[in-house]
């Protein structure tokens, strides 16, 4: 039985901006680019969020919510290295470390021999030790797999922690709701809902034929994550599954021939990323599997066209873009972005959500 433990920052780049000045402790603020170039918010404190401000939102939005909003542009040569800090807290407890983000890691403690083996006093120090040195809060979740313990440490929001037992999952899991499984997002949840399905308890319930028929290869995920089961191994291996460059535009474009344009100018910019990753260690065994393009309209719509063994070359990406376009219901294009995903081990394939 492993003993994971995912550890979340709390507001992380709006909270290292309090610590450093502390006159921001109690106001809304938010980390995010400006109304004029139509930026959207990074991440934002709790006195922010209690008007509806939430991590995603188009700036100009959030101002409408919350006038007064206190808007930083962010330093995230500062968020790195208060995320290195926290890093080399969590090697001391473990070298099971995988990294979703700066401000977010799963941890497999289970051969940890502090505390006497005891998960939940392992994360109770990770999160002492990360205030003491650090002065930042960090949430964590305690349980037997990755899929639960990302979402305990949701449960106790902020400055808390959640612990889910071996013998507490399937009492946990019976009313979870669905859109809180991995891979289930708001249409699947939409489709889940109109079926008569809205929690694990209802997928247990429901005629393996009828997940199969709406859902597809995604019904074995339903399946198991309903029951609370997850084999996901936390891997340390720090291998990049992708890498991307986007523009949110000033004003919404029209027309096809403007976003060729637009796509012209952020190839050269993935290009000159994917030179600089190709050049360590990792990115020199990392072959590019396949190429994507993404459009977001100005319903806040998008939509993603992706092509395996795809060349990075305008002409071959024009095709996707074309595609992408055509789906646009005639509104106009607020944001364009260029990805490309490389092809992962094995081990890491198994490691995906379903």
């Amino acid at each position: 039985m492993r003993k994971i433990i995912h550890i979340d920052m709390d507001c992380f780049f709006a909270a290292v901006e309090m610590r450093d000045n502390p006159a921001l402790k109690h106001v809304p603020l938010a980390i995010g680019g400006s109304r004029q170039s139509r930026g959207v918010i990074s991440t934002c404190n709790y006195p922010a969020r209690s008007y509806g401000v939430r991590s995603a939102m188009p700036t100009g939005q959030a101002l409408k919510l919350c006038p007064h909003l206190t808007l930083l542009h962010g330093n995230m040569d500062k968020y790195k290295l208060a995320s290195k800090q926290i890093r080399a807290i969590f090697n001391r407890y473990t070298e099971q470390v995988e990294p979703l983000s700066l401000d977010e890691a799963y941890l497999d403690v289970s051969d940890c021999k502090l505390f006497n083996g005891s998960a939940t006093r392992i994360a109770e120090d990770i999160r002492r030790s990360i205030l003491l040195e650090t002065g930042l809060t960090a949430s964590a979740g305690v349980a037997p797999n990755k899929f639960l313990a990302k979402i305990a440490s949701d449960e106790n929001k902020p400055d808390g922690l959640y612990v889910i037992t071996p013998d507490k999952v399937a009492e946990f899991v019976k009313n979870l709701q669905l859109i809180k499984l991995p891979g289930v997002g708001a249409k699947t949840a939409e489709r889940l809902s109109h079926l008569g399905l809205h929690n694990c308890i209802d997928i247990g319930n429901a005629p393996l034929s009828l997940l199969v028929k709406h859902f597809g290869a995604l019904a074995d995920s339903l399946l198991k994550r309903s029951q609370g089961i997850d084999e996901r191994p936390v891997c340390s291996n720090e291998q990049r599954k992708s890498l991307g460059v986007e523009r949110t535009l000033d004003h919404d474009l029209l027309q096809y021939t403007q976003c060729v344009e637009t796509l012209s100018q952020l190839l050269p910019q993935l290009q000159r990323r994917l030179e600089q990753y190709s050049s360590t260690a990792a990115g020199r065994l990392t072959p590019i599997q396949k190429v994507a393009v993404k459009l977001k309209f100005s319903d806040f719509r998008q939509t993603t066209v992706e092509k395996q063994g795809q060349p990075l070359q305008l002409d071959k990406l024009l095709p996707l873009l074309d595609e992408a376009w055509q789906r646009r219901e005639q509104q106009g294009v607020r944001l364009i972005g260029l990805q490309i995903g490389f092809k992962t081990s094995a081990l890491q394939q198994l490691a995906l959500p379903f």
